[in-house]
């Protein structure tokens, strides 16, 4: 996941970074705030917005689970130990542990199993409603940052946002198939669904309703969100929802000696060269991440994946709430630089770009029907040898996100139950940060999207049988049919109705 920045824009990038982190040391009031904890004591403190200057109490660095080093690392979290005195919770606490992308070294740290609690207000009549944020970020990279993911915009509403940590990359997502080793993969889901008990146990300390819980995220965050909801594990952690199979394969001798290796190298080693394994040819084929969620080879007491999405979703618990899902219009720049190291290629490979999983279960005639498909639907024109960049990015967007995003609106409607740069406020980008916040805080609240800032204009949930539709937020508001429901058709040609969702 390396981009390619020139030195210019990394020294502009690192000056923006100073500049917001100085921003933010400035909101600090220096009055603290103690709490009690299931756990112990902690102190926070009182900081103002950015926008504002409006007062919130913030709780930063709070442990949910011991630091998974040691014979902990890459397996599942264990509850956090209790401790005496006051914590200090005032700052928060190092990154995981993950390779930078644009200056290529590794940062963060094994010890990262830290969450953050921000509260409006301490004191209400009603409990208040708590979301959780889960950052994106390819299971590679990210952090519950307030410098990355600040409470800002959700403090101008009587909410309590949590952000949380997980491991990444490989710490949180190696795979062994040998049970002794205690080691099935998913540990950085695990570690999602831990925090989630530590929300559910201690939120009410911090005035939040422990029985009326959101968990958003986006890229990674967002596909977390939807593995939770399938997952017993998670069962009951949540109560509404906004919102890449890869491991490591061999014999069980061979296992045990990689865990031993891997138990002995330096994290910052670990993670800066664990995604070196992918070849090209798995590179061309769209598998861009080594590590990441997979289907656990056992049923262990903490399994999180025990089948695939396509078994589970049918009897998921997450059925049963309501969830909001979204995308942006243009998912497929994800690929821009990827395709551009291997251009060539990329942009004559139609193969690869029909999913994997039909490719596996058709033969050589039935894939080349398809991508005869594939290129009269998006080019008029079945032999169509090659592809600009952006028709292909294009593409990509639909393949890799738009048509997962119809895939689990076709799921809903058949399994579900019905149900620091500071921004002019003229700015069409503030305006929207404000309808998404005004958004998704009333479907925290009362799981209902609609709400004043974007009346009169009305988001309706979806229906059986009726087309696909969308609140398209640009300059203004309009709830239309989604743009890319034409384009579905062919790429629901490619699966069966059975395997479709």
């Amino acid at each position: 996941m390396d981009l390619r920045v020139g030195f210019a824009d990394k020294l502009k990038l690192g000056a923006k970074i100073i500049a917001h982190k100085v921003v933010q040391y400035k909101l600090g009031t220096g009055q603290t705030k103690v709490l009690t904890t299931k756990y112990g004591q902690l102190k926070g403190q009182l900081r103002k917005t950015v926008y504002d200057g409006e007062i919130y109490y913030s709780f930063e660095g709070i442990p949910f689970a011991q630091p998974p080093v040691g014979e902990l690392r890459f397996r599942a979290p264990q509850p956090p130990k209790s401790w005496q005195g006051v914590r200090d919770c005032t700052f928060a606490r190092a990154k995981p542990m993950q390779r930078n992308p644009i200056i290529k070294i590794a940062e963060g740290s094994e010890d990262c199993l830290y969450l953050n609690v921000y509260a409006k207000k301490l004191e209400t009549p009603k409990p208040l409603p708590v979301m959780v944020w889960i950052f994106g970020g390819g299971f590679q990279i990210g952090e519950a940052s307030r410098y990355l993911y600040g409470p800002d915009y959700f403090m101008k509403h009587d909410v309590l946002l949590v952000t949380l940590n997980y491991r990444v990359g490989v710490l949180g997502f190696l795979s062994l198939k040998d049970k002794t080793l205690k080691v099935p993969g998913n540990a950085g889901l695990k570690d999602q669904i831990q925090a989630l008990r530590w929300v559910k146990d201690n939120i009410a300390s911090f005035n939040g309703d422990p029985e009326n819980i959101t968990v958003m995220g986006e890229s990674a965050g967002g596909s977390s969100t939807h593995i939770l909801m399938q997952s017993e594990q998670a069962r009951g952690l949540f109560h509404r929802a906004i919102g890449k199979e890869f491991g490591y394969t061999g014999d069980l001798e061979s296992e045990k000696q990689l865990l031993d290796f891997f138990q002995q190298i330096p994290a910052d080693k670990l993670t800066l060269h664990c995604n070196a394994i992918m070849t090209q040819e798995e590179q061309r084929d769209y598998e861009i991440l080594a590590f990441a969620p997979v289907i656990e080879p056992y049923v262990g007491e903490d399994c999180v994946v025990p089948k695939s999405q396509h078994e589970q979703l049918p009897s998921a618990w997450g059925n049963q709430i309501p969830m909001i899902i979204g995308g942006t219009s243009f998912e497929g720049l994800f690929s821009y630089q990827s395709t551009l190291r291997d251009p060539l290629y990329m942009l004559s490979a139609f193969e690869a770009i029909i999913p994997k999983q039909v490719r596996n279960a058709v033969d050589k005639d039935e894939l080349a029907e398809m991508v005869r498909r594939l290129k009269k639907s998006y080019f008029d024109d079945p032999e169509r040898s090659s592809m600009e960049l952006y028709e292909c990015l294009h593409i990509l967007s639909v393949k890799n996100f738009w048509h997962d995003i119809h895939r689990t609106l076709l799921a809903r409607l058949t399994y579900a139950a019905s149900s620091s740069t500071k921004l002019d406020k003229n700015t069409p980008e503030y305006r929207t940060i404000e309808r998404l916040i005004g958004m998704w805080t009333s479907f925290a609240t009362t799981g209902d999207p609609n709400c004043d800032i974007i009346a009169p204009v009305k988001w309706d949930p979806l229906r059986p049988g009726a087309p696909e539709h969308c609140l398209n937020i640009a300059d203004g508001l309009e709830f239309m049919p989604l743009p890319e429901s034409k384009q579905f058709v062919v790429w629901d040609s490619f699966y069966t109705r059975e395997s479709l969702y």
